[in-house]
C-alpha cells in the first residue's frame, strides 16, 4: 500500500510542544511518511523544543527577521511553503493553534488543494481582537481545515455554530501528553542543572513558597501590563517570605515595564525565558501561577497548579468552568484580591488545586492517528 505523505507544520514554540507527541507518533506507524517543517518563528526558543523531543525538520523556511511584522509572517510563510509543498506534493498538512504562521501555512496548503488537519481546532472568544491576531486566524484555519481536532466538546460546538459540521473529532489537548511526558522525565534526573543548561534548580528555595508568572499578550502591552507589575509589586513587598519568579519575554513591550517597575524587589526573580523542560520543572514546584498564556491555561491543571489569567476573556472557558482558572483581567485591585485569597485560603487554594484538567488526559495524539488511521485505510484523507 502506498504510503500517505504527512507534513506537520511546526511554526512557534507551544506550537512544536503541542505538535510533538503527534510528530513523533506518525514516525512510528509504517502507513504514513512523516515530514517536518519549521516556519523559523521565534527559532531560537523553537530550537530546544525540537532537541529535548528529538525531532529534526526536513524543511527549515527560516522566517525570522528583526522588528518583523504580521504583513512580513504572513508574506514570508506563504512564499516560503510554496516551493515545499510544490517539492513534496503531501497529502495531508497538520497544522496547530492559532498562530499567523499557521493560518498562513494553512492558506498555502489550501492554494495547492492539499488536505488540512487542523489542532486544537475550534477555540473562540468571539472577539476578533481578544486574544489578537489569534482569533481571528483560528477561524480563517477552520474554514480551511478539512480535519477539526477539538480539544473539547465546547469547542467542537463552536465549530458546529459556525456551520462547521463534518470531520470534527473530540481528542483532548495534545499539550497534556507533552508535559506529562516531560514532568515524567525531568523528576528522574538528579543533575537537572547539567543536564538541561539551567539553573533553575538553584533558584528554588524548597522552604520558600513559589509564585511564577509569565506575560507576552498584545493586548496587555502599555497600561495592562504596568497594572499588572504594579500589583505583583505590591504582593511582593507585602510577602516578602514568599518567591516571585518571572521568565521575562525578550519583546521590549514586556521588558520596558517589567524592568522598571520589579527589578528592585528583593523577592522578585527576573529570569530569561526558560526552555520548556525547565520551564515544566519550574510549574512544578509553584503555588500558584499568573500568566495570560492560553497553554499554562491546560497544563497548570494536570500539575494542581491554581492559574490566575491576566486577560478579560478567554478561547479556554472549560477551566474557568471547573473552576481550575480565575480571569483577572489588567485590574491592580483585583489581580492582588485574587492572589492574596489563595495565599491566605487553604480551603479555597486546595479545592483548585485539586480539580481535573478539563483538557486532556494525556492521549489525544493517540487518538488522532486513529482517526488519520482510519481516513488513510478507507483512502480518503486525500481530498
Amino acid at each position: 500500500m502506498k504510503k500517505t505523505k504527512i507534513l506537520s507544520i511546526l511554526c512557534t514554540r507551544p506550537a512544536a510542544i503541542k505538535m510533538a507527541p503527534i510528530v513523533l507518533a506518525l514516525q512510528k506507524h509504517s502507513q504514513f511518511e512523516s515530514y517536518v517543517c519549521v516556519t523559523g518563528q521565534h527559532r531560537e526558543m523553537l530550537d530546544s523544543v525540537l532537541h529535548l523531543f528529538e525531532i529534526k525538520p526536513d524543511y527549515n523556511l527560516d522566517i525570522m527577521q528583526p522588528n518583523q511584522d504580521l504583513y512580513s509572517i504572513t508574506t514570508r510563510v506563504l512564499n516560503g511553503l510554496k516551493p515545499v509543498l510544490n517539492e513534496l506534493k503531501p497529502d495531508c498538512v497538520i497544522v496547530q493553534g492559532d498562530t499567523t504562521s499557521t493560518m498562513a501555512a494553512s492558506l498555502a496548503a489550501f492554494y495547492q488543494k492539499i488536505s488540512v488537519a487542523h489542532v486544537e481546532a475550534g477555540l473562540r472568544t468571539r472577539d476578533i481582537y481578544a486574544p489578537y491576531p489569534e482569533e481571528v486566524n483560528r477561524a480563517i484555519v477552520s474554514r480551511i481545515a478539512r480535519f477539526h481536532f477539538a480539544p473539547t466538546e465546547i469547542a467542537k460546538n463552536n465549530l458546529i455554530s459556525e456551520q462547521i459540521n463534518s470531520n470534527i473529532f473530540v481528542t483532548g489537548n495534545t499539550v497534556i501528553d507533552s508535559l506529562l511526558w516531560v514532568r515524567d522525565k525531568v523528576n528522574q534526573i538528579n543533575n537537572f542543572s547539567e543536564y538541561y543548561g539551567s539553573n533553575i534548580q538553584n533558584l528554588i528555595d524548597q522552604k520558600k513558597n513559589i509564585i511564577l508568572i509569565t506575560g507576552h499578550r498584545r493586548e496587555n502591552f502599555g497600561e495592562g501590563f504596568k497594572n499588572i507589575c504594579f500589583a505583583l509589586k505590591t504582593l511582593a513587598e507585602k510577602y516578602s517570605d514568599w518567591h516571585f519568579i518571572y521568565p521575562v519575554h525578550l519583546n521590549p513591550n514586556v521588558q520596558k515595564p517589567v524592568l522598571e517597575i520589579l527589578s528592585k524587589v528583593h523577592n522578585f526573580y527576573l529570569i530569561p525565558p526558560l526552555d520548556y523542560a525547565p520551564f515544566i520543572y519550574l510549574m512544578d514546584k509553584a503555588k500558584i501561577i499568573i500568566t495570560d498564556s492560553g497553554g499554562i491555561q491546560e497544563e497548570a491543571p494536570s500539575l494542581g497548579k491554581p492559574v490566575l489569567v491576566t486577560r478579560d476573556v478567554t478561547e479556554r472557558p472549560e477551566g474557568v468552568a471547573a473552576g481550575a482558572v480565575i480571569l483577572v483581567g489588567t485590574n491592580t485591585q483585583r489581580i492582588i484580591e485574587e492572589t492574596e485569597s489563595l495565599m491566605q485560603d487553604k480551603e479555597r487554594y486546595a479545592k483548585m488545586s485539586r480539580i481535573s484538567n478539563p483538557y486532556g488526559d494525556g492521549k489525544a495524539s493517540s487518538r488522532i492517528i486513529e482517526i488519520l488511521i482510519d481516513f488513510n485505510a478507507s483512502a480518503s484523507i486525500v481530498l
